[in-house]
């Protein structure tokens, strides 16, 4: 409310006539008198979240990354339905001065029970080899061989218990008094690729087995490669104590695809490589996976 003083000038003499008051009303807001459309704020744009391929990103950091984002696949669910997990797989591994060639197919029980068909290809005399897309075509030609095992001998190669502390998997892994030696980083990738070549590992399995190979010293990303089966992956190195371990892991699942050792000793050339053809579960040990 205003209040406004009015006066009134009488024979030069200023004259008080009243005290006028004038009710403006509720205060409102302010009329635009510009004649403009209002302005529109734009929105700051929103920063694209970061993946494992990105640029700029050390190792740990992307395995780090895709611990923390990996997608399941559709076995991950299917433990109930789905008993036995399936591995097949193909290795290339140096006996004195060869290399046998060996295709696995593992089909494993909760309870150690199971089925393994191998198949073998000729070996081959030296160490100096890369294995290659052709040699495949030598192991679907081998002779099956069957093994059955009972509830109990087919091993395990995951820890009895598996901790999601990345430090206490890692002591479970390599015993913590080796950390000092040259050897305990290719320790730590071997027994990851182990774990991830005999075992179809769950989303939890496979984050917490990233984590331990961020923690591994002196990993190295390569960049996006392809492997055997043709398929791309991301490629990490870790050199130790004359030898070059590499592997290739799924961006998106975070599964290892593919690993391979070679040695820098007196007899250089290749120590081992394996392939990860296909890998899930099956409802029988004779059923194929059913998502490979």
């Amino acid at each position: 409310m205003a209040r406004l003083l009015c006066t009134s000038l009488v024979g030069g003499t200023l004259v008080l006539l009243a005290a006028c008051q004038t009710d403006t009303g509720p205060a409102g807001p302010r009329p635009d008198t510009t004649g403009g459309t209002p302005a529109t704020v734009t929105p700051p744009a929103s920063t694209p979240a970061r993946t494992p391929t990105d640029t700029g990103l050390t190792a740990p950091q992307r395995l780090t990354l895709l611990a923390d984002t990996l997608v399941s696949t559709p076995d991950d669910s299917a433990t109930t339905v789905l008993p036995y997990e399936y591995l097949h797989t193909r290795n290339w591994n140096r006996a004195t001065n060869a290399i046998v060639r060996t295709d696995t197919q593992r089909w494993r029980h909760a309870d150690g029970s199971g089925r393994e068909v191998t198949r073998r290809a000729p070996d081959l005399q030296g160490v100096h080899h890369q294995p290659t897309r052709d040699e495949q075509e030598l192991f679907d030609a081998a002779e099956p061989t069957t093994i059955r095992y009972r509830p109990g001998e087919l091993a395990t190669h995951l820890p009895d218990v598996f901790p999601s502390d990345t430090d206490t998997l890692i002591a479970r892994l390599v015993p913590p008094e080796l950390a000092a030696e040259p050897t305990y980083p290719r320790l730590l990738v071997d027994r990851v690729v182990a774990m991830a070549s005999h075992h179809h590992l769950d989303p939890q399995q496979r984050a917490a087995t990233l984590q331990v190979l961020a923690a591994v010293p002196g990993i190295t990303y390569q960049g996006l490669t392809t492997d055997l089966a043709g398929r791309t992956g991301m490629s990490f190195h870790v050199v130790a104590e004359q030898s070059t371990s590499s592997l290739v892991i799924d961006p998106t699942n975070g599964q290892v695809l593919s690993a391979e050792e070679r040695v820098d000793s007196l007899r250089p050339g290749l120590f081992t490589y394996v392939l990860i053809v296909a890998r899930g579960r099956a409802g029988t040990d004779r059923d194929p996976a059913s998502h490979s």
